[in-house]
């Protein structure tokens, strides 16, 4: 048994981001897991990330939005942000979204929600936005190599509702195609409302 305390933040949004990346850092730290991932879609949380963790050997991998996700070829990652990374040594995972991706397509198409879509409501719903893509981000970094995916390995994902962070939690990971065998395994942060 162990015990571990849970920060709950009384609003979502960005102006929880530093007592989140403090906290995210310090249990990952505590739990000597060695790789954190963070969303990100400018890299400016990941940075923020990357600077902390490389200080205590934790490597980091920061999920950003694909390429055309806002405005068709353009990618939202500012340059400099990606040069700071780089020198951070932290990996940058850019892919389709593995709660939406295709599926979003035909729903918005065709209309009706996909199984896909009411996996991510759920979370979404039930947790909060951050916390939805928490799970959402282990999944694209494992599909991508940039986490292991064992049944012995865990990470700490972070995550927001809209800009910043205000979510933490440890998962062992999952690849997308073995969704239910993703465990959420510790909450570390996370807003009371949505």
């Amino acid at each position: 048994m162990m015990n571990s305390s849970i920060c709950y933040f009384d609003e979502p949004g960005k102006k929880n981001t530093e007592k989140t990346v403090q906290l995210a850092v310090r249990r990952a730290e505590a739990r000597k897991i060695k790789h954190i991932v963070v969303a990100s879609g400018t890299g400016r949380t990941g940075v923020m990330v990357a600077e902390k963790a490389a200080k205590k050997g934790i490597s980091t991998t920061v999920v950003t939005y694909h390429y055309g996700f806002e405005k068709k070829g353009e990618w939202l990652m500012k340059d400099s942000n990606l040069r700071k990374l780089q020198n951070l040594n932290a990996k940058v995972v850019s892919t389709t979204h593995a709660l939406s991706g295709l599926e979003r397509s035909i729903t918005k198409k065709l209309g009706g929600p996909s199984r896909v879509d009411v996996i991510a409501e759920a979370l979404r719903s039930l947790f909060g936005q951050g916390m939805k893509v928490c799970v959402e981000i282990a999944i694209m970094a494992a599909d991508t190599g940039a986490v292991p995916c064992s049944d012995n390995d865990e990470i700490v994902a972070i995550a927001g509702t809209d800009e910043g962070a205000d979510t933490a939690v440890v998962i062992r990971p999952s690849h997308a195609n073995m969704f239910f065998d993703l465990e959420i395994r510790e909450i570390i942060a996370m807003p009371r409302k949505r």
